[in-house]
């Protein structure tokens, strides 16, 4: 009796465990017009640590919570540069905090950008678009992102000169590039520089949502359907190669001939497995062709499921290696690994013998007029 009544009361304790384990953080709460600023301590891009004193001579301090992934936030950063060189000589200084944490980002969230939210990539971006302002890593602890409550990126907080907060919100209403030009947070900032009262001191903002570090559901479960897909592998002839380059269809087509035996393509793979998972869901397909001899189709289907590859794979069908060289290009010189990338109709945008940039190949591929960085 006392070994049942034991048992129970560890069956209940251990499903109260599993309730308080499943049970996530609350989203934090935006901070209100009157708020003064929270206080930080975060690293820019530029090797410096930044804090609240390090504007203290600013009027108007301007906090925009945005990041480098999301296509919103992406259509808006010409804004944020043109308010923070027009407003410069006023006192205004303008401070963008990336909040995301790295582990909560899906590859598949990254298909309208060439970069994802770590602090390597900010370096980059920032120095892609010339940031005139600090661009601070906040994905770690998030503590920033907690203090201010950041809803959706880009989030705009706009403070006085005693660190008052007077406006919170959007840029403008108007995501497409061309369309707006931040006429929302500019009345804010012309008010609070007069001394008035901001006319709206809130307004609804739109953007990805935040990623919160312990909401990293989504990217663990795309990252098991990945690992579950299978992965083919199919042998063709030259001229089902060719039909391949002349890309009939309405993708865009990176296609990449490598081998088994290739340490640089076996090197280069996974970041062709990252920039199929980043852009599958777009205009946009990866093809392999195995240059290895039809009798090793098998250790060629071992690498690519080793490498979770479960894009299109082809093996050339004959052991004529010219053969394939001609139905692929006439201009590839027959070095291993060689990547094509070609829009519909056939027209090359790329051609690379050696190694992938992964970060100059994705840059054309998202800068294609077949997908592009806004929606």
């Amino acid at each position: 009796m006392k070994m049942a009544k034991y048992f129970v009361l560890l069956c209940a304790f251990t499903i109260y465990c599993q309730l308080l384990a499943s049970q996530s953080p609350a989203e934090p709460e935006t901070l209100k017009p009157g708020a003064v600023a929270p206080d930080f301590s975060l690293p820019g891009v530029d090797g410096k640590t930044y804090n609240l004193d390090s504007f203290a001579k600013a009027r108007v301090l301007v906090i925009i919570f945005s990041c480098n992934h999301c296509p919103t936030a992406q259509a808006y950063e010409d804004r944020i540069i043109d308010l923070a060189n027009d407003y410069s000589t006023a006192g205004l200084e303008v401070v963008m905090i990336s909040p995301n944490s790295v582990k909560a980002l899906s590859y598949a969230e990254l298909g309208y950008s060439d970069l994802g939210d770590s602090f390597e990539e900010m370096k980059q971006r920032a120095a892609d678009k010339k940031f005139p302002f600090p661009y601070l890593y906040d994905g770690d602890k998030q503590e920033a992102a907690l203090a201010y409550g950041p809803v959706a990126t880009p989030h705009c907080f706009v403070f006085d000169s005693k660190r008052i907060l007077r406006y919170v919100g959007r840029i403008d209403a108007s995501e497409k590039p061309g369309t707006g030009s931040g006429e929302d947070i500019r009345k804010a900032v012309d008010e609070v520089l007069a001394g008035q009262q901001v006319t709206t001191p809130v307004t609804k903002v739109f953007g990805c949502s935040v990623k919160w570090s312990w909401k990293d559901e989504y990217t663990v479960k795309l990252n098991k359907e990945w690992a579950d897909e299978p992965v083919t592998l199919d042998a063709v002839d030259a001229g089902f190669i060719s039909e391949l380059v002349a890309n009939r269809s309405d993708k865009v087509r990176m296609i990449t001939v490598w081998a088994s035996w290739c340490g640089p393509c076996l090197m280069e793979m996974p970041d062709m497995v990252i920039t199929d998972r980043m852009y599958r869901h777009r205009p946009f397909e990866l093809i392999t062709i195995s240059a290895d001899k039809p009798e090793k189709i098998s250790e060629v289907l071992r690498i690519l499921t080793v490498n979770q590859a479960s894009n299109k794979n082809y093996i050339f069908n004959k052991d004529e290696v010219f053969e394939l060289i001609e139905a692929v290009d006439k201009e590839w010189r027959g070095a291993l690994p060689y990547t094509m990338i070609i829009e519909p109709g056939g027209k090359v945008i790329y051609r690379k013998q050696d190694t992938i940039n992964p970060l100059e190949i994705r840059k054309l591929i998202v800068g294609s007029s077949y997908l592009g960085r806004y929606y």
